[in-house]
């Protein structure tokens, strides 16, 4: 058995679970959220009670999207999937050099609203030090046998790139991944500034232009070279499946997450002029982003939300009059 997994492994579950936790098992079994069976709960008033479909079923709804908001979960019980190919699972890192970027981007739209259910990719774009160029790792990873994954991936192993492929359980992915990016993005003490944005369209044009902006800003701030672009594009065919008004998260057309993580030598002191290049970037690339996202604006997942997005740009317009009444039941001095 198991359960729906996160991207990163620092994260507690529980701190997932309540922004409803988007991964790369969305496909087959959903939301981190769609899992949760009922939960402890401390109110602001002190009390403890049960939240679940049976018991203070408005709490459970809003705990599912909009959880940080409406108290302390001390305890939760999820319900497990039965494994998919005995827990087994394909992790191809693939590393594509800057003139291959094109063609890996033109690829990736093809996927877009058609990625197979059972496969999940994360596309990075970084800096080489050895190479002393931009490039693209590629982590594409398939939920089930290896003959199938291959078949599934042969548009973009076509582009021959330098891969490094393994079968792994189902609960060294996260580590795994993407040569083990997971211990870099969850090193403490790092200053990350991030910006993201929601997509329901994957647009290669929009991607290669953020390709082009990166190894332009790359070249003129070497002391910025440690900043990236991560794309999440995962499948959400399990979590679009699920009735839009059974929770309070709001985003469950979306197939792709995208983010700039800005990181200078200075840990982006102030003053610094590569993290001040690099926030003014960051704002026009979410911006170019938002615009070929799918939606009418900018959204953005609650777990990915910087806090200085409008309420309905992380909650969704639809959910936010339930939400404000919530708020009004169960936290009504804040």
């Amino acid at each position: 058995m198991k359960t729906e997994s996160p991207s990163i492994s620092c994260p507690g579950y529980v701190g997932v679970t309540v922004g409803s936790g988007v991964g790369r098992f969305t496909g087959s079994f959903g939301l981190v959220a769609d899992a949760l069976v009922s939960a402890r709960v401390v109110t602001t008033d002190g009390r403890v009670v049960q939240a679940s479909r049976s018991q203070n079923a408005d709490l459970f709804w809003g705990l599912r999207g909009a959880g940080a908001n409406l108290g302390v979960i001390t305890s939760a019980t999820y319900k497990a999937h039965k494994l998919v190919n005995q827990g087994q699972i394909l992790n191809a890192d693939l590393i594509f050099p800057s003139n291959k970027s094109k063609e890996y981007f033109d690829v990736l739209e093809s996927f877009s609203g058609r990625m197979p259910a059972k496969l999940a990719v994360t596309t990075l774009i970084v800096y080489d030090l050895a190479a002393q160029a931009t490039q693209i790792i590629g982590n594409w990873v398939y939920i089930g046998p290896k003959d199938e994954a291959l078949q599934v991936m042969a548009p973009i192993l076509a582009l021959k790139p330098i891969a490094n492929m393994q079968v792994v359980p189902w609960n060294k992915l996260v580590s795994t991944a993407a040569e083990g990016v997971d211990t870099l993005l969850c090193q403490k003490n790092l200053s990350h500034n991030t910006y993201w944005a929601n997509m329901r369209n994957l647009s290669a044009s929009t991607f290669q232009a953020t390709f082009d902006k990166m190894d332009s800003f790359f070249r003129k701030y070497p002391e910025a070279r440690g900043s990236s672009i991560n794309l999440e594009t995962f499948p959400n065919q399990a979590m679009a499946a699920v009735p839009d008004d059974t929770s309070a998260y709001p985003w469950r057309d979306a197939l792709g997450y995208i983010q700039i993580g800005v990181m200078t030598d200075s840990g982006n002191a102030a003053g610094d002029p590569a993290a001040e290049a690099g926030d003014e970037l960051a704002r026009e690339l979410r911006d170019s982003w938002a615009a070929t996202s799918g939606y009418p604006e900018l959204s953005v997942y609650v777990n990915y939300a910087r806090g200085g997005e409008k309420l309905r740009q992380r909650y969704g317009s639809r959910k936010l009059p339930r939400l404000a009444g919530l708020k009004r039941k169960w936290d009504p001095r804040n």
